[in-house]
């Protein structure tokens, strides 16, 4: 017993995650201005630089979290929970740079209106998912419970409400663009910013095991 009282307990693993999560927010958005300003050079690498702070900034965070959850002797929630939800969390915000790096590498030279919905779902997506994060430490509420899950529903709505929009620009991209490189080009762009709402969903997923076990 006097050993137990001797390790570091609990750590503020909740605080960290709410940071990682205004990253995530802070990216999102960079990435969205980088898309509606594109066709200006200056302000796209200006947008691009935002992105990948904001990404190296919620690394930080990440490997504080692991680092904290090695020294913690007793959690706040199931340390498979944190590690799960920081490192998935972390995903996302990989995504979202990712997308910007490929738009540079791929020399993409316009905006599709589909682009542009998909961003628009991956923002709203991250928007959410920083709600829902906020709201972990105060499950034992049930109100709080119950708006979490609310929140995680409101995600997976807009996952699939981004899977329906993939599905008709692929079909659109086949159907109508003859450039070959220019599918190329698109097809990977459209895919990895579905993504970022798939990985979202996920982490919403992650968050309803939390409430269900500490609610």
């Amino acid at each position: 017993m006097l050993f137990g009282k001797l390790l570091p307990r609990e750590g503020n693993f909740f605080e960290l995650f709410n940071q990682h999560a205004d990253r995530i927010v802070e990216a999102a958005r960079a990435f969205s201005n980088l898309v509606a300003n594109y066709s200006d050079v200056e302000k796209r690498e200006a947008y691009n630089r935002e992105v990948d702070n904001a990404e190296r900034a919620a690394d930080r965070i990440t490997h504080e979290v692991n680092r904290m959850l090695h020294k913690t002797f007793i959690t706040p929630i199931d340390r498979e929970q944190i590690h799960s939800l920081i490192n998935t969390m972390d995903d996302v915000c990989d995504l979202i740079q990712d997308s910007a790096e490929t738009m540079a590498l791929y020399d993409v030279r316009h905006m599709t209106e589909e682009i542009v919905r998909l961003t628009d779902l991956s923002v709203k997506c991250c928007e959410r998912l920083k709600d829902a994060v906020a709201l972990i430490d105060k499950l034992s509420d049930a109100a709080t419970a119950e708006a979490a899950l609310k929140t995680c529903e409101e995600i997976d709505k807009l996952e699939s409400d981004a899977d329906r929009v993939m599905r008709s620009a692929m079909s659109k991209l086949f159907r109508e663009e003859p450039d070959v490189r220019e599918v190329i080009k698109l097809k990977a762009i459209y895919e990895l910013l579905e993504t970022i709402t798939d990985k979202c969903e996920d982490v919403a997923n992650l968050i309803e095991g939390i409430v269900l076990e500490n609610s």
